[in-house]
């Protein structure tokens, strides 16, 4: 399957198409981090609090993932100064991906109720801006 689907679009697609699933499987776990924080700190912070901190953590966390699995070997510079880009990068994906959830969840009764719900509409809202921006600037 592999070798006909490479042979059918290309090398240079095909590796692009695999690492975007690399992004996406990081992503999902990354999703995974968001709604465990979300569910463990909304009632101490309410939905937006939490909305914001499960954020920070799940960006952090896909950043690593992403430096090690999707883009290894790609991108230079210290740790700090990479992730420093990855979170800038990510403000773009941010307005769509926490806009989303906090338009869900003021709206939404039933994403008031299953904020999972809002954390995935979130997630790929932003997820191919995020992809697209990493590999174009903090990844090369």
């Amino acid at each position: 399957m592999q070798l006909e689907l490479e042979r059918r679009i290309g090398p240079a697609r095909y590796a692009l198409l695999w690492q975007f699933c690399r992004f996406g499987l990081v992503g999902l776990s990354g999703a995974v981090v968001d709604t465990a924080v979300i569910y463990g700190t909304r009632a101490w912070l309410g939905l937006y609090g939490a909305g914001a901190l499960s954020y920070l953590l799940a960006a952090t966390w896909t950043f690593q993932c992403n430096r090690v699995f999707t883009f290894a070997g790609r991108g230079s510079g210290p740790l700090y100064r990479q992730w420093l880009a990855f979170m800038g990068v990510n403000l773009v994906g941010l307005v769509f991906n926490r806009g989303a959830y906090f338009a869900l969840v003021t709206w939404s009764v039933t994403c008031q109720v299953y904020p999972v719900l809002a954390v995935a509409v979130g997630a790929v809202a932003g997820m191919f801006f995020n992809f697209a921006l990493a590999r174009r600037l903090v990844f090369r």
